[in-house]
């Protein structure tokens, strides 16, 4: 089984097998959007099988990330989205990505996100900044500029408040081995 499904399903709780796998699928439409994502990014038969969900999947509207970002393992979208990504954009492992997040670029690259980032609800996340490992970035935010890793950040425009127990909202990781 595809690792990155695999990593998937643990973020959203499931077990990492293949009964836990199509569990979560038959009852998470945002899951089911991840799985045709993963698998059309693949390749071989897995590839073609996510070019058939992916044409399928109901859940484009809500969801926008370009087939062609980059995500590392352990992906987490909350609520079902609505969520935009440009193709530019490069997440780490464990993101998690809350409703209404829009990470955009006007002009070149779009953000690039570390590992173990909490995106809080209505966040713009405005071109090329980098956002380091284990960052909580409260609701509403607007970040413009970089945030540093293991901090915590909130605010239009985004402000590094502390460096307290960042990251502590993303439950569930994935161990990448």
């Amino acid at each position: 089984m595809n690792e990155y499904v695999k990593s998937d399903a643990v973020r959203y709780g499931a077990v990492p097998t293949f009964r836990g796998v199509a569990s979560e699928y038959l009852r998470n439409k945002t899951f089911r959007w991840q799985v045709a994502f993963r698998l059309v990014n693949s390749t071989g038969i897995e590839k073609l099988i996510g070019a058939l969900l992916w044409k399928t999947n109901r859940n484009r509207q809500n969801i926008q990330i370009h087939r062609r970002a980059t995500v590392g393992y352990g992906l987490y979208i909350g609520h079902n989205g609505p969520v935009v990504v440009n193709p530019t954009a490069i997440l780490g492992n464990n993101v998690n990505l809350s409703q209404f997040t829009t990470i955009g670029a006007i002009d070149g690259a779009a953000a690039v996100i570390g590992d173990n980032v909490y995106i809080g609800p209505a966040c713009c996340l405005i071109e090329n900044v980098h956002i380091g490992d284990n960052v909580t970035i409260g609701a509403g935010s607007v970040v413009t500029k970089d945030i540093p890793a293991n901090a915590t950040a909130v605010g239009n425009y985004a402000k590094v408040v502390n460096f307290n127990n960042p990251g502590r909202y993303v439950r569930n990781r994935w161990e990448v081995q």
